[in-house]
């Protein structure tokens, strides 16, 4: 039995310094004459060294002469479960390492193939509104009106002369009249529209029913559409 490393095994275990379970292993080993490995003795001299004051061994002299058979309950597993427990993380650690790497890179991909389906839908759906627009604008210049009318000036005295033309798509002849302030019927005429869709004519401002000063109503009427606008008078 080497006391003196069995009694810095006892001293740690009473100081419960260091890993019981190594300590109770190497004691036991002390006790039983069985062979204590380098990484033992190691193990416990660091620990005698930092809590009980021990100097380092300046030589050391290797203690196996003669090898006895092991059995293998007496064989010391501590090391060698140290030692796997150690190497296993490493071989485990590679494995996630290339697979994250491999997601993260599928994920990226993903994203980028994503942005690009985006772009695209984005695109089509303003080349959509664009076309709904246009179709829009010609729908409004389809319907857009087909029947004008308008005076040379918005203000008329007694006997003047009053020009009217305007614009007329959809018919060949306008129905034109005036009323007064009063919504009596002053004046009214039938034209004729040129091959143009353009019509005009000219009315003096006198006769029955101009004797009153105010706001006339001048109204044209193609059979589908009627427009009207009006101007003031002087008598």
């Amino acid at each position: 039995m080497n006391d003196s490393l069995f009694d810095d095994v006892n001293s740690l275990l009473d100081g419960d310094f260091g890993d019981d379970r190594i300590l109770k292993q190497i004691a036991r080993a002390c006790k039983n004459n069985e062979v204590i490995s380098n990484y033992e003795r190691n193990y416990v001299q660091k620990l005698a060294e930092q809590y009980l004051g021990k100097t380092p061994e300046i030589t050391k002299t290797p203690e196996i002469t003669k090898t006895p058979e092991i059995t293998p309950s007496q064989t010391p597993d501590v090391t060698t479960s140290k030692i796997i427990s150690s190497i296993q993380p490493q071989t485990f650690q590679s494995q996630p390492s290339i697979r994250s790497k491999s997601i993260l890179k599928n994920s990226k991909l993903l994203l980028g193939f994503g942005g690009v389906a985006m772009v695209i839908i984005a695109a089509v759906i303003i080349l959509s509104l664009s076309n709904s627009d246009s179709l829009l604008n010609d729908g409004k210049s389809e319907i857009k009106s087909t029947l004008t009318i308008q005076t040379d000036l918005s203000s008329y005295g007694k006997n003047d002369l009053i020009s009217i033309n305007g614009i007329s798509h959809n018919s060949k002849v306008v129905n034109l009249s005036i009323k007064n302030q009063n919504n009596e019927l002053v004046w009214a005429e039938q034209i004729s529209v040129k091959n143009n869709g353009l019509y005009s004519t000219l009315v003096i401002s006198g006769g029955p029913g101009w004797d009153t000063s105010g706001t006339y109503t001048l109204k044209t009427d193609n059979g589908s559409e009627t427009k009207s606008i009006k101007f003031s008078f002087t008598s």
